[in-house]
């Protein structure tokens, strides 16, 4: 009967989507609730600037959105003071080749030998550089940020366990729909809730225990972006660094100059980062 192969189908997706998210869940390390610090003082070794409860910006910028909102950051922080000329045409040039630190020096290589670039490639060059890459190692380990193969795994499996609980429903009424005249379809419908009661169930208690390692920051680095945000408001300071400080944690859609985030936002992909 079509409607048994059917209900076969439906158990087998939840069965492969819910044992894919179960391995994901148990991939993700268990961060112990004493973490080493990052250190504190003037800068590090990467010459990042200083650091506010704990944090440097670039830390900070990953832990809130990653590495696009790093390279994000160090393009604000060089077109502010003059380093860089970001053009609404979405064009970047190098105007100074001083570099203040490691991130700055990824943002003037990825410019090219003739110092000017499309800004998107220079965004993607740099998020995906050695620089940015090492500020996210230093998060993890020091139990910040999620690792990049566990945040991902994890995010793939919850997506296979959202798309088998709208399958579930397709299923059903197709079997309904092929059932023979005069049987009552209430019955064969009852066998397809319970995989979809077992993938709504898992889909429950992954926003309970998984959620948080979707995100860059695991529980304890959103604990300290948290502090970092409170400290950082506490000054309430209209200055370069208060604005450096809301791109770092928002993004750039908190700049008030509508032709920055027009060369920001040229050939940018059109997705929620962060």
């Amino acid at each position: 009967m079509l409607w048994l192969l059917l209900l076969a189908s439906a158990w087998a997706a939840t069965a492969v989507s819910c044992l894919r998210l179960c391995l994901a869940a148990a991939d993700v390390p268990r961060l112990p609730s004493g973490v080493p610090e990052l250190g504190d003082g003037p800068g590090d070794a990467d010459g990042e600037g200083i650091r506010e409860a704990g944090l440097t910006l670039y830390e900070a910028a990953y832990l809130a959105g990653g590495p696009g909102r790093v390279a994000d950051l160090a393009l604000v922080a060089m077109h502010g003071r003059r380093g860089l000329l970001l053009a609404h045409t979405g064009w970047t040039t190098v105007v100074d080749p001083d570099a203040e630190d490691t991130l700055e020096r990824s943002v003037i290589a990825a410019a090219g030998p003739a110092g000017q670039e499309l800004t998107a490639s220079v965004r993607t060059a740099v998020a995906a550089g050695g620089a940015v890459r090492a500020v996210g190692d230093r998060l993890v380990r020091a139990g910040l940020a999620v690792p990049d193969r566990a945040r991902t795994a994890v995010v793939s499996a919850l997506r296979a366990v959202r798309a088998t609980s709208l399958l579930i429903p397709a299923l059903a009424v197709c079997a309904v729909l092929t059932l023979p005249g005069g049987r009552e379809p209430g019955p064969v419908a009852v066998w397809f809730t319970l995989p979809l009661a077992l993938t709504l169930g898992a889909l429950a208690m992954a926003a309970m225990e998984v959620r948080p390692y979707t995100r860059f920051a695991s529980p304890l680095g959103a604990h300290r972006l948290s502090a970092f945000a409170e400290h950082t408001a506490a000054g309430g300071q209209r200055t370069e660094r208060a604005r450096l400080t809301a791109v770092a944690l928002h993004g750039v859609g908190v700049l008030d100059d509508p032709e920055l985030r027009l060369a920001l936002a040229a050939g940018r992909p059109a997705h929620r980062v962060g």
